[in-house]
């Protein structure tokens, strides 16, 4: 594959000449490469998921083949080291497409430089993460990597499991040697508010792709969700030099004693909890220099009651300059959070008219289902969002937030809290026999405290929305939401230590399992899984469709003819021109169908589906390639194979 390197590296030099050049025509051309790309991990750092190539449309889309498999080299240390219990770990990577080559992450922070056109490995780079250990974050699975270039100088950058922010050369793989220390900085050690006393893959680790906005590469971790060790380490974000690799800035999402927001935590208690992290994607507006921090829960994710007040700034999206990580806003979405409502993907930037006002704004989904619309520049909420009364805890320490925030616009875009209507209803007998489970049950509306009787979380802390997030139309500011809706149950002791199987002995604070109506079947009624289409200039739902057929086949619902009822099986969108795409995820191995699906944007009626050889997991992705469009999915979970699989028209 020497040549395709070779046409690489002409094709960087060349597009370096131009720019200098700056010609109508070098514009255009670059601009062109450009929409034919796929250059962050949701398409561009608006974090859009859309591309506006048009080869693949809805007269053709039935014939969409594969072209080619890739088979990740996880596989080869797993088999080269029997010894070690390597598990394989997901592949939840989505690929990036820059400058004519494919790079990927693999489930073990590999990365691999791919031929976009035949799907041929050029290169791969191993750092070894494997070597330490299963790291904390839910073993080995990754997200993806980010592209850098000025002129000649192309990188890949990536953060690894095991806590290494490193540098390579996007033409060889090599390490970029003037960057940190040989090519790598330490993340457990540098700009860090707090020491880690642990080890640090058993405290945190990276899964998720960096932004790279004005030339700071900016950076956060996953961090468990337990108290492992007596000081948990707060989730500080960082910048750093995209050249050198030198500390630019960290924001304290957990401030520090004298800086804003601290007066948001009891005394002392701010010093101790730890958490408020940023584990997953960001976004950037290179524009304005911001880039926009989704951040999660802090220590313990479903007690709070060493943590009294609103915890800034934990469960807020924050807006920070790329420059110097100086706070420009932020809104709290859930104060004082106890039902693990971490902010969940990066939010959706994209220009909208609102009663003929243009906003820059930025679209934030949540696990609890709202769609909080801001103006990125300033903060300023889109439409009015009110502070409502919400249910108060009855364990005896905990002291939950009065009132929540509620956007009043756009409506929710999944259930929201247990009522009766909600149950399942196929037939009269059936309701009833869910009401009676519900009976034995604390359910309420959305935000209902955790208790000693088993409680109901609607949705849950997988969502509505997660890790996948939404897909956005920049040309008519619609968005396009996944969810799923599954009713879990939790309940704590008076001190905040779970009931249930174990006792009340053990530090994680709460005990969850899914609820299981009558028959076996879900307590609720469908769809349990959906695909919401929302327009951004009005607030108003255009079309809500169940995102699969589900287990409408199965024996339990196959006499009652439900038709689609949607999965929870999980996995991401992408919007091209004229369609929206999306698979069914892995995690209902029984009732998912292996497939690509496509959607019209319009109403949300299935154009076609794609056989694949397994099921979705990240959002899939499009670029073109030699005059041919692709579409890469990729797949793996667990002890199925790791692989990226492209589509295109034969």
């Amino acid at each position: 594959m020497r040549w395709s390197r070779r046409a690489v590296l002409l094709s960087g030099a060349s597009s370096g000449i131009l720019a200098a050049c700056a010609t109508p025509n070098a514009a255009r051309t670059a601009s062109t490469k450009a929409s034919h790309e796929w250059r962050a991990y949701g398409s561009d750092n608006f974090s859009s998921k859309y591309s506006a190539l048009d080869q693949i449309d809805r007269r053709n889309v039935a014939s969409l083949k594969i072209a080619w498999e890739w088979l990740s080299p996880d596989a080869e240390i797993i088999r080269a080291n029997p010894n070690l219990g390597l598990a394989p770990g997901e592949f939840q990577a989505t690929p990036i497409m820059a400058d004519g080559v494919l790079y990927t992450s693999t489930a073990m922070s590999q990365v691999a430089a791919i031929d976009p056109a035949t799907g041929q490995t050029i290169w791969v780079f191993d750092p070894e993460t494997w070597k330490h250990g299963r790291p904390t974050s839910k073993g080995f699975q990754h997200r993806g990597v980010a592209w850098w270039q000025d002129g000649e100088d192309t990188r890949i950058i990536i953060a690894t499991g095991d806590n290494r922010l490193i540098a390579l050369n996007a033409g060889t793989g090599a390490k970029i040697t003037t960057f940190g220390a040989n090519g790598e900085v330490d993340l457990a050690k540098v700009g860090l508010q707090r020491e880690i006393v642990a080890n640090p893959t058993d405290v945190f680790g990276s899964t998720s792709p960096p932004t790279i906005c004005r030339d700071v590469i900016v950076v956060g971790q996953y961090i468990h969700d337990r108290s492992v060790q007596p000081v948990m380490p707060p989730g500080d974000v960082r910048g750093f030099d995209v050249r050198t690799g030198a500390l630019r800035w960290t924001f304290h999402v957990i401030p520090a004693k004298d800086e804003p927001g601290y007066e948001t935590w009891a005394p002392g208690t701010a010093e101790k909890t730890g958490n408020g992290n940023v584990w997953t994607m960001m976004s950037a507006d290179e524009e304005l220099g911001l880039v926009y921090l989704p951040t999660s829960c802090p220590t313990n994710n479903f007690f709070g009651g060493e943590r009294p007040g609103d915890n800034l700034y934990a469960n807020s999206l924050v807006a920070v300059e790329a420059e110097t990580g100086n706070r420009r806003w932020h809104f709290q979405i859930v104060h004082h959070d106890v039902w693990d409502y971490d902010l969940p993907c990066a939010p959706n930037l994209v220009d909208i008219t609102v009663k003929g006002r243009r906003i820059k704004a930025v679209a934030q989904l949540t696990k609890h289902g709202f769609c909080f619309v801001f103006d990125r520049a300033t903060g300023e909420p889109v439409w009015p969002i009110e502070e409502r009364a919400v249910p108060q805890s009855t364990v005896a320490p905990e002291r939950t937030s009065a009132t929540q925030p509620f956007p009043t616009r756009p409506a929710p875009f999944e259930r929201q809290g247990l009522t009766e209507a909600d149950l399942i209803d196929f037939t009269p007998e059936i309701k009833a026999e869910a009401a009676a489970i519900l009976k034995t049950l604390n359910a309420g509306p959305l935000f209902t405290p955790l208790g000693e009787t088993a409680t109901t979380v609607l949705p849950s802390w997988v969502g509505g929305a997660n890790w996948w997030g939404a897909a956005v139309d920049p040309e008519t500011g619609v968005i396009y939401i996944p969810s799923i809706t599954g009713v879990v149950q939790m309940a704590l002791d008076q001190t905040g230590k779970r009931l249930g199987e174990g006792g009340g002995d053990e530090e994680i604070a709460g005990r969850a399992g899914v609820v299981v109506g009558p028959r076996n079947m879900p307590l609720v009624k469908p769809p349990y899984g959906r695909i919401t289409a929302i327009d951004l200039n009005t607030g108003d739902h255009l079309w809500m469709q169940p995102n699969a057929p589900g287990a409408k086949d199965d024996a339990r619902f196959k006499p009652f003819d439900p038709g689609w009822i949607g999965t929870n099986a999980r996995t991401g969108p992408l919007l091209t021109k004229t369609l929206l795409f999306m698979g069914e995820g892995p995690h209902d191995p029984r009732n998912t169908r292996k497939v690509l699906r496509a959607w019209d944007k319009a109403n949300g009626a299935v154009v076609a589906e794609i056989l694949l050889p397994d099921n979705t997991h990240g959002p899939p992705m499009t670029y073109m390639a030699d005059g041919k469009q692709f579409i890469v999915c990729g797949m793996g979970f667990r002890n199925s194979p790791h692989r990226l699989v492209a589509l295109a028209l034969p």
